[in-house]
């Protein structure tokens, strides 16, 4: 049962009353029985003073008295007057009342005048304004309204009732759902329930909707609300004040999604074409479109394209066929059903829209879908119905075009969305999706130039780790997954002579197909040199000149080793490299401490080679700085993790690189990875054989019967006859002109490699000898019969050495 709503009176405002109301009980001889608070306000006489009193000395003048009293005694007699008397005031001003006076009898029939009374100029004060309120009311071009306690219609103006095309009557006692359930009545009585419960006045509170003046349009309404009270406090219920504001609230619309376009639009821009990757751009399109643009979106690209073939025009009779890399849907329908799988293939013959659209680069825009052109644009079409099905009202097709060929198509489609395309999305779309198409251009381009740069340094890079005796090698190769360009890291193995061999880590500073090549030329520099029995030092410094040679701006680091098996000496040198990691055949790992050197390129330096011996069992660990270098962290912090990775024992060296690798390579490395690791090995009995050159009796001699019957306990007995006299040679040759013959070393490896320790410093050359000279002919022999020989110094001296295939089968 709704309860009465509370009476609001006009008369009353900010706890008083605008209008004072003055009563008085007088007895028959006039004297006061009853004195109002409102009387002392408006007289000056309290009731203290009055009350007792004979009224009419203190309230008329001498010159008024007698007609006030006449017109008392008619009021005893039964007749009510009303009419307005100057009063006196108590300080002696007349008051002007509007009196009204009622004869009553009182306990015992006792006769007694009851007089009300308000001041005239309040009084008409009040009427004008009600009249001004009352007009402002009916005139107000504003639709005005007061609602009471329960939100229902007390009063409203007629400019109100025509906004909502109601009589005034059909208002009155009902509330705002059930006169106009065609707006969002719940939204706007909440708003007057917190002004009730709050007292906060709201301004500009929106509304909208349709109503019965205008049913078959949107309106939209602004209105403010303040609550109503009497003096006492009480609630009384709302008033409101109302404008429609249709038309600003459309341009507020049509000026909201421009601005949602253009944010769109900046947002899509920075986040598409992040990467030079073809089907994460095409992500990224359909990610920034889903679903503040559309409710479905796809991106299909020629399939050619993604076979690294070039984008050529299509024919007007020739079909295109088109693979799936990105789909997105804002809601779970049946729309991706409908679409094809990512990486699914489609062929769309000549005739059809989407193949035409893509013919001519122009889009294909349906804002009112419908089945008979879904039939005409669908590849396939057992997916029309339920395309529609799903709900697809609105449709657009934009070719993804780039230097003025087609790379593929971008579809939009709207299906919950109710509102279709319109001009101002397709001029979105379009662009948006030019530069998709640039950025899916440019990684095509990028991806084509990669696969080459990467084919040229993969080419470059040792494509054949041949086994080394005496030395077990495991080495890796990661390319940067950040930076897009490929690397300049190298590594390479160089079998040396008599066994020996030569472990080159470089790292040339920069990216790209420049960097590729120089480290291509630095490689190839390296390996000659090595081979060319130079020291580690002596390498670098050739490689600095040749690095000066490319071109200016052109720095590498590098580190060289040259390792011999025999005994497991170790010579390094660094041009600016990070030191080497050596762990000991207990688990003790250490940074060896080499001098830096400074980067190939710079010019001129000085390097030092550094010597030490590796263990049995031991490990040498070369490496670039991509391994142990991190934004996050100092360089001696991932050096220090790769020497304390090394350190843990009982892995085989293939464990220790995936080791290293899982703890140091992290997802997202910005640089590439280059890393060698070598472990000493104990020699094979049968490979290697020792003779010291001293003593008594012929030295050659002795060499010849040492190689002899070395050679056959080898199986290698059809070498034996060249081989002693290569011995002989190069024996004869260190006792003429070497010195002191130090020792004879036969190394059967790839090779067999007879090599003559002496103590001279001068190296072997060949000259020319003349018919009737006794000697000078030796090294000619030598260089005759060998297949390849040649000489390197050594702390003691120098070694000179030759090499003979091995027959086959050996």
């Amino acid at each position: 049962m709704d309860t009465p709503a509370p009476h609001i009176d006009p008369a009353r405002l900010n706890g008083h009353r605008l209008v004072p109301l003055a009563t008085a009980l007088l007895d028959a001889e006039g004297v006061v029985l009853h004195w109002s608070e409102d009387a002392e306000r408006l007289l000056g006489w309290s009731a203290e003073e009055i009350v007792g009193q004979v009224a009419a000395p203190l309230l008329t003048t001498d010159r008024l008295r007698g007609m006030a009293l006449g017109l008392y005694e008619q009021v005893l007699g039964g007749r009510r007057w009303s009419g307005v008397f100057p009063v006196r005031h108590k300080d002696g001003h007349e008051v002007r009342l509007e009196l009204h006076t009622y004869g009553i009898s009182g306990p015992g029939g006792r006769p007694l005048v009851l007089a009300t009374g308000s001041d005239v100029r309040a009084v008409q004060q009040v009427e004008a304004n009600l009249a001004v309120l009352d007009g402002f009311f009916s005139q107000s071009p504003i639709g005005l309204a007061v609602y009471d306690t329960e939100l229902r219609f007390v009063r409203l103006n007629e400019a109100l009732a025509r906004f909502n095309g109601l009589p005034l009557a059909d208002h009155l006692g009902r509330r705002i759902n059930a006169v106009l359930p065609g707006i969002n009545a719940l939204e706007v009585e909440a708003v007057m329930r917190h002004v009730l419960d709050t007292g906060e006045p709201v301004l500009d509170a929106r509304s909208h909707g349709r109503t019965p003046g205008d049913p078959g349009h949107d309106h939209a309404w602004s209105a403010s609300y303040f609550r109503l009270a009497d003096p006492a406090g009480r609630v009384l219920g709302v008033s409101s004040s109302i404008i429609d504001v249709t038309e600003r609230f459309q341009a507020e619309a049509r000026a909201a999604r421009a601005q949602e376009r253009l944010t769109l639009l900046a947002e899509a821009t920075a986040r598409i074409g992040t990467t030079l990757d073809m089907q994460r751009t095409a992500e990224e399109l359909v990610a920034a479109v889903i679903p503040r643009f559309a409710d479905f979106a796809t991106v299909d690209l020629l399939d050619p394209i993604l076979q690294g073939e070039e984008p050529a025009v299509l024919a007007p009779d020739q079909g295109v066929l088109l693979r799936a890399v990105a789909a997105g849907e804002a809601f779970e329908d049946a729309l991706t059903a409908a679409a094809d799988a990512i990486g699914e293939t489609t062929a769309y013959e000549s005739s059809r829209m989407y193949t035409k659209s893509l013919r001519s680069g122009r889009t294909l825009y349906v804002p009112h879908m419908d089945e008979q052109k879904l039939r005409t644009i669908a590849g396939r079409q057992e997916r029309v119905e339920p395309a529609l099905a799903a709900g697809l009202h609105s449709y657009l097709l934009v070719p993804l075009l780039a230097r003025g060929m087609v790379l593929g198509g971008a579809e939009f489609i709207r299906s919950r969305n109710p509102e279709p395309f319109g001009e101002a999305d397709v001029a979105l779309a379009e662009e948006l999706v030019a530069r998709t198409a640039v950025s899916i251009d440019n990684a095509r381009l990028y991806r084509r130039e990669r696969d080459t740069a990467l084919t040229l340094q993969r080419s470059l890079l040792p494509q054949e780790i041949h086994r080394t005796l005496g030395l077990e090698i495991a080495y890796r190769y990661l390319p940067s997954s950040v930076v897009s360009e490929v690397g300049g890291d190298w590594f390479d193995v160089v079998p040396l002579s008599c066994g020996r061999v030569a472990l080159v880590v470089g790292d040339v500073m920069g990216h790209g197909i420049r960097a590729a090549a120089t480290m291509g030329q630095l490689r190839t520099v390296a390996r000659t040199l090595a081979t060319l029995d130079m020291p580690p030092a002596q390498v670098l410094a050739r490689l600095d000149e040749t690095a000066n040679g490319i071109g200016e701006g052109q720095f590498a680091t590098c580190v060289c080793a040259v390792y011999d098996p025999v005994d497991r000496s170790c010579t390094v040198a660094s041009a600016g490299h990070l030191p080497p990691v050596v762990l000991g055949p207990s688990g003790d790992a250490r940074v060896l401490d080499t001098p830096p050197g400074v980067p190939l390129g710079v010019g001129g330096p000085v390097f030092e080679n550094t010597e030490f011996r590796l263990p049995e069992g031991g490990i040498l660990a070369l490496y670039t700085d991509g391994l142990v270098e991190r934004r996050d962290a100092d360089i001696d912090e991932g050096i220090e993790l790769l020497r304390a990775t090394l350190a843990e024992r009982g892995r085989t060296l293939e464990a220790h690189s995936d080791a290293v690798i899982s703890a140091l390579v992290r997802d997202g490395t910005e640089d590439d990875v280059a890393m060698i690791m070598a472990r000493a090995l104990p020699l094979p009995r049968d490979r290697i054989a020792t003779l010291p050159l001293t003593g008594e009796g012929p030295i050659p001699a002795a060499a010849r019967r040492f190689t002899r019957s070395t050679l056959t306990s080898w199986n290698l007995t059809p070498l034996a006859d060249f081989a002693e006299l290569l011995v002989s040679e190069l024996v004869t040759n260190a006792l003429v002109h070497g010195g002191e013959p130090l020792r004879l070393r036969l190394f059967r490896d790839r090779t067999l490699t007879l090599a003559v320790g002496d103590t001279g410093r001068q190296q072997p050359r060949l000259r020319p000898a003349g018919s009737e000279d006794e000697g000078g002919r030796g090294m000619y022999l030598v260089n005759e019969l060998a297949h390849r020989w040649g000489s390197r110094p050594t702390k003691d001296g120098k070694v000179v050495w030759a090499e003979l295939e091995l027959p086959l089968g050996s």
